[in-house]
Order: C-alpha cells, then structure tokens, then sequence
C-alpha cells in the first residue's frame, strides 16, 4: 500500500481547517483597547457633551471704547492728569519729577531720574504710548533713548527692558532698537512710525519664579506688539537686560514698572494712556 499518496490530501484538510482559527486570531485594529474577559461590548455613541466645560465661569471685563482704552479692571497709571502713581527711581519717597502738561507726561532728562510705579506687579498685561519729538537728532541709541522696564529690580536701569527708540531710519544694533528685549531679543520686525507720530506697546509679562535656593524655575517671557505688529513672540530671557555683560537672573518676587530717562543729549520723549492689567 502506497501512503506517500495520501499525505498531500492530509495536509490540504488540515490547511483548510487551520485557516478559520487563524481568522480568529487576528490582530486588533491599531489603536483599539482590548476589552475585559465577559464584559459587553460597549454601545455608547461619543456625545459633545463630553467635552464640554462649564465651571469656573471667567469673570466679566468690560472692554473700553477703544483697543488703547483702559478695560473695567484696568489700573490706570497715567490718565495724563497727575504723576500720583509714580515715585522716583533714585529716592522712593519722592515724587516722580517728569513733566506733565496737556494730558501727555514727558521726560525730565538728568543723570538718573528714572521713575517707576508705586506698585510693584508679577505678571501682567500693559499698554503704553509714546512719541519721538519731530525735532529729534542724533543718531544710534543717541536718539530718542528711553526705555519700559517691566519689572525694575534695582537701582539706576536694573531690570528688564524693553527697549525705546527712535528706529525710523535709524541704524543701530538690532539688539537695541525699538521693540527689542535690550541686548537679548531681537524684534520680529521694524513697526516704528516716523517722529511726531505716537507709538503704542502692548505686552504681556510673565515673571520669573525661583527656587528657595535662588536658582531659576521657570524663565521670564514676553509677548509685545509694537503699533499692533508682533515683535516679541513669548520671548525667553535669559536674565536682566545689561549694558554691559551677560545676562543673568537675581531672586525677586514682584516688581515696580519702570520709565526710563536715558542721558543721551537728543530731545526728551513723551508718553501718554498707560495702564496695567494683573494677570493671576
């Protein structure tokens, strides 16, 4: 008796007999969650009520007039009437000594005679407005040079600047100009109108935090629109803005805003419409 010609019929049914129970076996579907050994399949449909959220409520803030105007919760810091929210820099017990006369601050220009707020602030939102004199000369940062400190951390220019100058046709360090971070960042763009026109900041800052050993957890940044450009896109710092040196971070909780009076020997600038929103 030949067996040799019975095995390929052998091994054909048990081939066909395998194929269902492999069918059984296959893979799940990628991205499928296995279900539990006797549980029933599921046969709830996805609702949208299943990603909506309804607690806390944000509260209400009425906005002003204007997208320069001040909104309900708004801490005015000059209306153009009065200096009351500021002190000077050199000596807190002091008034701020800039000049203010037909609703517009501007510069007093001696060495030092910075001002800052008599609040200090942790993050915020701020809006600010400012002119270039259409008489202004010079050149470089000799023109035009002031600066917003959106946290003063010390005496003279200790902080971090955003930086105020005449940048239309000006040429200076890139690092330097209008809308730059002070020899940190860059703007992403020249959005400076000419002399005699007023130019506006809006930024939003976010303070740095730290360690009980003083070391840095997490960074400073700021997002500023200058003229309603984007120039600052939550720009890191990497400390205080220096003059001179690298950059580097000191240990403070909240901070006074801060005006600069540089002692460059072109005309003095003005400001006008500034206020601050806390930011919790």
């Amino acid at each position: 008796m030949r067996t040799t010609s019975s095995l390929p019929l052998i091994f054909t049914a048990a081939s066909l007999l395998a194929i269902p129970a492999l069918a059984q076996q296959s893979p799940a579907p990628q991205g499928a969650q296995p279900q539990a050994a006797g549980a029933a399949p599921s046969t709830a449909k996805p609702s949208p009520k299943d990603t909506e959220v309804w607690e806390p409520v944000p509260p209400i803030v009425t906005p002003g007039s204007a997208n320069s105007a001040p909104p309900s919760d708004a801490i005015i810091l000059f209306d153009g009437t009065n200096l009351d929210q500021w002190v000077s820099v050199k000596d807190k017990s002091q008034p701020a000594d800039w000049t203010v006369a037909d609703g517009i601050l501007t510069v007093k220009k001696s060495p030092g005679n910075n001002i800052e707020t008599k609040r200090s602030f942790k993050n915020y939102q701020l809006h600010l407005e400012w002119r270039i004199p259409t008489d202004i000369t010079g050149s470089d940062q000799a023109r035009g040079n002031s600066g917003l400190f959106l946290a003063s951390t010390g005496p003279g220019d200790g902080g971090y600047e955003l930086q105020i100058l005449d940048s239309y046709n000006n040429k200076t360090y890139v690092n330097g100009q209008a809308g730059s971070i002070y020899k940190q960042g860059i703007p992403l763009a020249n959005a400076m109108r000419k002399p005699g026109e007023w130019q506006t900041y809006d930024v939003v800052w976010t303070a740095p935090t730290f360690n009980a050993d003083g070391s840095v957890k997490t960074p400073a940044y700021v997002t500023a629109f200058h003229n309603g450009v984007l120039v600052q896109n939550h720009f890191e710092l990497k400390g205080e803005t220096l003059y001179i040196c690298k950059p580097v971070y000191q240990t403070y909780d909240t901070a006074p805003i801060k005006l600069q009076s540089d002692g460059d020997p072109s005309p003095p600038i003005s400001f006008r419409n500034i206020w601050v929103r806390e930011l919790k």
